[in-house]
């Protein structure tokens, strides 16, 4: 034990061997027979930290990750089936045809995928964006349900369509989870 300003005595006999650890971190045996000054003995322990890379933390932010989404899958998002527009060129010299379109337009499989891809990641945009806006927060809030299951329940049977979601102000939107948990309870009771 040390005092209360760290210093401590250890009592120990000439044959002894004095060694510290910390976190499983030894430092060599110092035989007291050796120890110049067992008065003054001194140790340290050095302990090699290593530093993390910088960690950031962001915000949860439908527009910045919906912003990033189609960042990240921008060939996907672009995707167009060839056509004769995206195939020719019309300029004041002459008429051209881009070999890579004239070529794409026969690869059915991999345009029926790319289109179905795009389909699914508008989808998914689409539907993060209504769990945006009819969150459980804002349903509790206004409905006052406290269960789990009877706010799931309510969340499921009530949920938005992306355009009304997304076309209705804030006040027309929560009119719309009132007037909906008023049904909701109606149908409840009997």
């Amino acid at each position: 034990m040390t005092d209360s300003t760290g210093h401590y005595i250890i009592d120990v006999a000439e044959r002894d061997s004095v060694w510290f650890s910390f976190l499983g971190k030894p430092t060599p045996k110092y035989p007291v027979l050796k120890i110049a000054d067992v008065n003054q003995f001194d140790i340290a322990l050095r302990l090699k930290s290593d530093v993390m890379r910088e960690v950031r933390i962001k915000t949860r932010n439908y527009k910045e990750d919906s912003i990033q989404n189609r960042r990240d899958y921008a060939k996907a998002f672009d995707f167009r089936r060839p056509s004769f527009s995206t195939m020719t060129s019309v300029t004041s010299s002459g008429v051209g045809f881009d070999v890579q379109e004239i070529i794409r337009l026969f690869q059915f499989r991999k345009n029926r995928s790319m289109e179905s891809f795009r389909e699914r990641l508008e989808q998914e945009e689409r539907d993060k964006f209504i769990d945006r806006r009819f969150s459980k927060g804002l349903v509790k809030r206004l409905t006052g349900i406290e269960k789990e299951d009877e706010l799931s329940d309510f969340m499921k049977k009530y949920r938005p369509t992306f355009d009304f979601a997304g076309g209705t102000s804030d006040y027309e939107f929560q009119f719309f989870i009132k007037i909906a948990y008023d049904e909701y309870r109606k149908t409840k009771a009997i």
